[in-house]
């Protein structure tokens, strides 16, 4: 039996947008499981990604860079889906660097056949980086400076991961 997870990242609601499309707000309602990679800027946004999911029990999400310091969402989180072990982390930091940053997290937390879910840039990614796949979903919102609106569907069938990207 696969695992459908809705995958998305960089909200920046109200700060940059003013809500989640509905089409991405579809996509989150549709899932298994949702993954958020931080920055939603506001607890309202959180709340309501929340509320999608189906509430926290159905969502895996860290601490974004301008996240709100009372927010209680770590820096790193593992979600387990079939057989793939997946870390999820913002990747906070200078643009520089960043992949490297992340590879790191990603062994660090979930080992070396982990596979990492990041966010910050606002830049779709799919690539092996010295091993290890990164996931980047972009922008859910097509916050600045992302180009489109994007997330990620992923299908995970025991080790098997397929990735769907879906933009407007």
């Amino acid at each position: 039996m696969s695992v459908d997870l809705a995958v998305v990242s960089d909200t920046h609601v109200p700060s940059r947008e003013e809500r989640i499309p509905e089409w991405v707000e579809g996509r989150i309602r549709a899932a298994d499981h949702v993954v958020h990679a931080g920055d939603f800027d506001s607890q309202a946004a959180y709340d309501r990604v929340v509320e999608l999911a189906g509430g926290e029990a159905n969502l895996t999400a860290v601490a974004g860079n301008i996240d709100p310091r009372g927010f209680d969402l770590p820096e790193a989180a593992t979600l387990d889906a079939e057989d793939v072990r997946f870390v999820v982390t913002h990747g906070s930091g200078p643009l520089e660097g960043y992949q490297e940053r992340v590879v790191e997290v990603v062994r660090e937390e979930g080992g070396p056949d982990a596979v990492g879910i990041c966010g910050h840039t606002h830049d779709v990614m799919d690539e092996f980086v010295d091993g290890v796949r990164l996931l980047n979903p972009g922008s859910a919102t097509g916050a600045e400076p992302a180009a489109e609106t994007t997330m990620y569907r992923l299908t995970v069938d025991g080790s098997d991961v397929s990735v769907t990207l879906h933009h407007e």
